[in-house]
């Protein structure tokens, strides 16, 4: 699967090769989106407010136009099957953020889990064990959970 969405990604955001640094930031937009997008797979179900959510969630973190959105959400559909776990992401996200950043992360997790407003068993395990692998807290993890509860007036 990252190699997919990574072929996508140079094909239609292509870092600066003379900046190094912006390389390195494109890998993290590549490892979240990879998340955001396991996550709304997590519970089975697709359905239109999960898909508005990432898809919102992918246009302004990534600053991605719509027909974009369209084709890396297709994508992940053909490759999520493919993927073997969180792991690779989540190690490259262990290695380049802060923990805040990783705290935004889970708090993104958790938007795309309540955006059909049914909280299901697989999306928190899912939830919970992106936090644990991104060696946040369990208090880290439930205080994001009740922030984006509060948000979404849930």
């Amino acid at each position: 699967m990252l190699t997919a969405i990574t072929q996508f990604f140079n094909k239609h955001i292509k870092p600066d090769q003379e900046r190094p640094e912006d390389t390195a930031e494109h890998s993290l937009e590549i490892a979240t989106a990879a998340l955001l997008i396991q996550m709304m797979r997590a519970d089975f179900q697709v359905n239109d407010e999960e898909l508005q959510a990432i898809a919102d969630a992918m246009s302004s973190r990534f600053d991605l136009s719509n027909k974009e959105t369209g084709e890396i959400l297709k994508l992940a559909e053909d490759e999520i099957c493919k993927s073997t776990g969180y792991f690779e992401f989540t190690s490259l996200l262990n290695k380049r953020l802060t923990r805040e950043q990783k705290i935004k992360v889970t708090e993104q997790l958790w938007e795309i889990a309540f955006s059909d407003t049914v909280l299901d068993k697989h999306e928190e395990h899912m939830v919970r064990k992106i936090s644990h692998l991104l060696h946040l807290s369990h208090r880290e993890f439930i205080d994001a959970k009740l922030r984006v509860k509060q948000k979404l007036s849930l």
